[in-house]
C-alpha cells in the first residue's frame, strides 16, 4: 500500500484484524525493509495476539541508496510521524492506539517521533536498538518502553543502559541471555518477539473493564530497579509454540 508523505510516497503493508483496537507500526533499521524476515516473524506474533501491524518502509529506494539518510534519524523520524498521522486519519484506524516497534536505528527514529507524540501513542518496543541516536529527546518521551538487547550484544547493551538511564517514562530493560545484535540464535528472536507481545498488549489492549495497563507479568522484576540484567523469561497467554528462527 502507498502512504503519501509530503512530497514522496512510502510503501507499507497493514494488517488488520477486525475491530482492531490498536496498531503496531514496525520502523525497522538499516539495511533491511518491511519484507525483513525478522519484522514479519514479530508482526506474525502480534497478529495472533489481536493486534494490528503496520510494516513500511521509511525511506523511498532511491534515498536508501544514500548512506546519510539511513542514519538521518530526524528524516526517519519525521516519516514515522506522517505515516502514524496517515494511520490516525483513516476510517478503521482513527479511534486505535498506537505502537511503535523499531530495531536498530529504527529505534533511535521511533523514541525521537515519540517525543512529540500525544497519548495515542502508548507503548513502544525497542529490539537491538540504538536508542542512544534520539539524543536529548529521551527525557521527554512519555509512553511506555521496552528496550530488549541481546546478552551477547554487549556494546548496543551499554548504548541502551546509558539512554535508559536518560528516560522519565516507564521503562524496563529486558535482556535475553546468549542473543547476538540479530537475534539469531535459536529461540532468541521468538523469546523477543513474545516480550514485545506481553507489552503491547498490556498497554495498547487494556480497557475500563480490564482495569488500568499495569507491568507485562513476563517482565517484573526482568532488568528493573538498578538496571540488574536479568535473562527474560516472557510469559504469556495464547501465544504459539515459535521456535525463534527468521
Amino acid at each position: 500500500m502507498e502512504i503519501p508523505v509530503g512530497t514522496v510516497v512510502l510503501e507499507g503493508h497493514l494488517y488488520l484484524p477486525e475491530n482492531a483496537p490498536a496498531v503496531v507500526v514496525f520502523a525497522h533499521g538499516s539495511g533491511s525493509s518491511r519484507h525483513s524476515p525478522r519484522n514479519q516473524f514479530v508482526a506474525d506474533v502480534l497478529h495472533r495476539a489481536g493486534l494490528g501491524t503496520l510494516l513500511l518502509d521509511l525511506l523511498t529506494p532511491g534515498e536508501e541508496s544514500d548512506r546519510a539518510n539511513v542514519f538521518d534519524v530526524g528524516l526517519l523520524a519525521g516519516r514515522l510521524a506522517a505515516a502514524t498521522e496517515w494511520l490516525l486519519g483513516r476510517p478503521d484506524t482513527r479511534s486505535c492506539r498506537i505502537g511503535y516497534f523499531g530495531a536498530s536505528t529504527g529505534a533511535g527514529a521511533a523514541l525521537w517521533a515519540a517525543a512529540d507524540a500525544d497519548e495515542r501513542l502508548a507503548a513502544i518496543v525497542s529490539r537491538g536498538g540504538r536508542p542512544d541516536l534520539a539524543g536529548d529527546r529521551l527525557p521527554e518521551v512519555t509512553a511506555p518502553t521496552l528496550l530488549i538487547v541481546g546478552g551477547a550484544d554487549p556494546g548496543v547493551l551499554d548504548l541502551n543502559r546509558r539512554a535508559r538511564a536518560r528516560m522519565r517514562c516507564r521503562n524496563r530493560l529486558a535482556v535475553v541471555e546468549g542473543a547476538t545484535h540479530l537475534f539469531e540464535e535459536p529461540g532468541a528472536l521468538a523469546t523477543a518477539a513474545n516480550l514485545a507481545s506481553d507489552w503491547f498488549v498490556s498497554y495498547l489492549l487494556a480497557t475500563p473493564e480490564s482495569g488500568e495497563a499495569g507491568e507485562p507479568a513476563g517482565l517484573l522484576g526482568v532488568a528493573g530497579g538498578d538496571d540488574a540484567t536479568e535473562p527474560a523469561r516472557p510469559t504469556g497467554v495464547g501465544r504459539p509454540a515459535l521456535n525463534g528462527r527468521p
